[in-house]
């Protein structure tokens, strides 16, 4: 009996004891399940869709959809980005303006510790700050035009889901147009009726059959095709694939104008044309004179689908300006020799031609005349609305060209709510919206107007700016020049999963989860819409960290509209199968399968299919047909060489016609002679813009810890500098350290740092400091591109090189800042 009741209570305590110890770890975020606890749930990033691994409640590692054509190997980071020690674990504040609020030394942005709070002290925090500068200053107080990629997924949207919280607070200063394609966006609807920039192309297999040329102008999609704006499905690599395989068989010849031999150019081997950066549209004027004079353009097409020629043709022949715009002349400007450009013209004239150009080339100093221009030239090559051929601008973008499937269209929460609160946000200047690339201006110069597109825009004093799903001290111009302009703000707001640079330049940041912390859904494919994807919840919210809805639900409530912000739905799958039914209900219109809801939960997809018409869908065509029953959207219904709506503007810097103005700085400049070397910035080939770098990818690229910059091997030896030195990049503006490759993979007199390298300054507390990470935007200029579209001008910049000798300073912008 005895060894029995003890047998007994040993079982009994060492049943409460398992029950304790569980009940411990289970409560206790530190400590990890069984591996054999596992699953792989369906997610999708900007890089991919995916299964994530996940054992023991911890994101392992994931794999590729198998529907992907192309997997990047940036989803292997995700992992990593997600147990960052760079994670914001609990809602901060500084400590300064935890103390003193809005009337805190706002000189300590960025150097000042910050403080742990809870959540309550936090939102309140949040909610008085809104309430506080509304009724002091107005809705025009405040600038929440908040800018960034943030992640995919209909619901979380972190930029939609703080607009519509503030529209209905009562309205902020937004912003319009992108720092992409600012200049082109605008431009685009006067020349051709439509944004051309991010609509479909004329379809890649049509590209592939059909075109005889094939020219990449500053565009490198084997680059930027690994991302989308929605889930990437990479639809544009097998196309790639085939143009070097037309090329091989000699069916097409490829080729390049860069400055540099990009991703692109090294996957297809092209004949390689190197312009000065900023020269483009100059020597687009000599090929076209060239055209012109020796009677080889289509003059058929100019007649019967534009309007303007003859203006332009004034100008051409230099009857305006008493200079002819001939290939000699063209010549001197951008450094490309008489001959090439000549042959060139008529190479592409006498082809079946495609040209495919980037973005990079219009973010410079009047960069609207790029995109312009091309336009031109091809009218004058007479092969728009043709199979394969004619003009591209998102070829390189979010796999532009890949055909589109039959897919309804997928909606998600948006700032428009119905209700008594709409007319409230109309009469609260909720429409008050400045070019997104003139922030710093705005806030550095209340009062002062500016011209933008047709219209005077007065800047208001803002006292308030929030920022959600973006990283502006990363990615926009002049850092210097932006961090004495925030010294003004009373108030500074920043929702992020990661301490960057943003992040470190708040007054209030509230730790927000990354996409497997969520559940929600996204369509895969920006232009081909080839999947729905169901990202679901792999883990639980990393420390204390909380979504942008909930967040912003639960400020909302503080401010007196939860019930408005929320529809009255109590979760977010509420929302998600809402986005899915009402797709459906389209679907089920034009004969679309889907399956129900739980199931495609259960599946994690559903896939749409590709009709034939997609891929032989060719851009402009039925306008080539008949220009008079299908006319553009432009005034004239025509393509608009000469536009008269430009010429009422009476822009100086902006003409009627597509011209060769001069940048700001450029290499025939007179300040070359003091900073010889013109800087690029395109898109990084381990990054999106700034994400992911604070992941293990930096291992692949980085020199030393710091951003890389190519020099060309000429440019190297003038300066003593070897490949993997550590270098100083300069100019009037800032400078910053960089990782020195020497190649003649660039032109000389020209180098490139990749944007979106985290700004980690030597001394956040002295003004004008260097950068220790390879920041570009220390060397960029603040200025709009024209008072036509104000966009940015990263890629108009001079400076120099110099090799650092001093010890070099540890980069400690992967570290946490100080917190007390």
């Amino acid at each position: 009996m005895k060894n029995s009741s003890r047998r007994n209570f040993l079982k009994g305590t060492g049943a409460l004891a398992s029950v304790a110890l569980t009940q411990k770890l289970s409560a206790n975020p530190l400590i990890s399940g069984p591996i054999e606890d596992q699953s792989a749930p369906m997610n999708g990033s900007h890089f991919g869709a995916f299964r994530a691994h996940i054992k023991g409640g911890q994101f392992t590692g994931v794999t590729a959809f198998k529907d992907d054509y192309q997997p990047s190997p940036m989803i292997n980071a995700l992992p990593s980005r997600t147990y960052s020690k760079t994670r914001v674990e609990y809602p901060m504040v500084r400590e300064g303006f935890l103390k003193h609020g809005h009337n805190s030394d706002t000189s300590k942005r960025g150097a000042e510790k910050f403080v742990r709070v809870s959540w309550d002290e936090a939102l309140d925090l949040v909610a008085s700050e809104i309430k506080r500068v509304q009724k002091t200053y107005g809705p025009k107080g405040i600038f929440a035009g908040s800018y960034g990629w943030k992640s995919p997924g209909k619901l979380h949207n972190a930029r939609v889901l703080m607009n519509r919280m503030m529209k209905l607070s009562g309205g902020y200063v937004g912003s319009t147009g992108d720092y992409s394609t600012a200049a082109a966006q605008v431009i685009m609807p006067h020349v051709l009726g439509g944004i051309e920039v991010y609509e479909q192309q004329t379809s890649w297999p049509l590209v592939v059959k059909e075109a005889e040329n094939v020219v990449f102008w500053g565009a490198d999609p084997m680059r930027c095709c690994q991302i989308d704006w929605t889930i990437s499905e990479h639809g544009a690599y097998p196309y790639l694939e085939g143009l070097k395989k037309a090329t091989k068989a000699g069916k097409m010849k490829i080729y390049a104008v860069n400055p540099l031999t990009d991703d692109t150019a090294m996957y297809l081997d092209p004949i390689m044309i190197r312009p000065k950066p900023n020269t483009d549209t100059a020597m687009m004027l000599g090929m076209m004179y060239h055209l012109y004079t020796t009677k080889q353009y289509d003059e058929k097409f100019i007649k019967k689908y534009t309007v303007g020629f003859k203006k332009f043709k004034a100008y051409l022949l230099g009857e305006i300006d008493k200079t002819p715009k001939t290939p000699a002349w063209a010549s001197e400007i951008c450094g490309v020799d008489e001959k090439t450009i000549k042959s060139f013209a008529e190479t592409l004239k006498n082809k079946k031609t495609m040209l495919m150009a980037g973005w990079g080339v219009q973010r410079a100093d009047h960069g609207e005349q790029f995109h312009w221009m091309l336009v031109t030239l091809s009218c004058m090559l007479g092969q728009i609305g043709m199979p394969g051929c004619g003009f591209g601008f998102s070829y390189h973008y979010s796999n532009g060209g890949t055909p589109s499937a039959a897919a309804p269209g997928l909606s998600g929460i948006s700032t428009v709510i119905g209700g008594k609160n709409k007319i409230d946000w109309m009469s609260a200047g909720a429409e008050l919206s400045i070019p997104v690339a003139r922030v710093t201006d705005l806030i550095m110069n209340p009062g002062k107007t500016i011209d933008f597109n047709g219209k005077k825009i007065t800047y208001p004093e803002i006292k308030m700016a929030y920022w959600v799903g973006g990283n502006p001290f990363v990615h926009h111009q002049d850092r210097n020049l932006m961090i004495e302009a925030w010294k003004k703000l009373e108030t500074f707001i920043v929702h992020e999963p990661f301490w960057t640079p943003t992040a470190r330049m708040a007054d209030i940041v509230l730790p927000v989860t990354t996409e497997i912390e969520n559940n929600d859904i996204d369509s895969m494919g920006d232009y081909s819409s080839s999947h729905f994807i169901a990202m679901k919840k792999g883990i639980e919210p990393y420390k204390e960290s909380k979504n942008d809805y909930e967040i912003c639900r639960q400020i909302s409530k503080r401010l007196g509209y939860e019930k408005e912000f929320t529809e009255g739905k109590t979760s977010e799958m509420d929302w998600i199968k809402e986005f899915y039914e009402n797709a459906k209900m389209q679907a089920e219109q034009r004969n679309i399968k889907m399956p129900s809801f739980e199931k495609f939960w259960e599946q994690g997809y559903v896939k749409f299919e590709t009709p034939e018409k997609s891929k032989q869908y060719t851009k402009f065509e039925s306008f080539r047909k008949n220009p008079m029953l299908n006319p553009l959207g432009t005034p004239s219904g025509k393509i608009e060489i000469y536009s008269r709506t430009i010429a009422k503007f009476k822009y100086d810097d902006c003409l009627p016609y597509p011209s060769w103005i001069e940048p700001a700085e450029w290499l025939g400049a007179k300040e070359a002679k003091k900073y010889p070397l013109h800087v690029l910035s395109p898109h990084p080939k381990y990054r999106l813009h700034s994400q992911l770098s604070n992941t293990w990818l930096r291992d692949l690229y980085e020199v030393q810890g710091r951003e890389p910059v190519w020099m060309n091997p000429i440019d190297a030896k003038k300066r003593g500098i070897k490949n993997g030195d550590i270098v100083r990049v300069f100019n009037e503006r800032g400078a910053t350290l960089a990782g020195a490759i020497v190649t003649d993979a660039i032109m000389p007199n020209v180098i490139k740092i990749d944007e979106g390298a985290w700004y980690d300054p030597l001394d956040p507390s002295k003004k004008d400091t260097m950068c220790k990470h390879g920041n570009v935007n220390l060397l960029t200029i603040d200025k709009g591109t024209s008072k036509l579209a104000q966009g940015n001008i990263s890629n108009t910049v001079l400076a120099d090189v110099e090799k650092y000798t001093e010890a070099a300073p540890k980069v400690t912008v992967f570290e946490k800042p100080s917190i007390v």
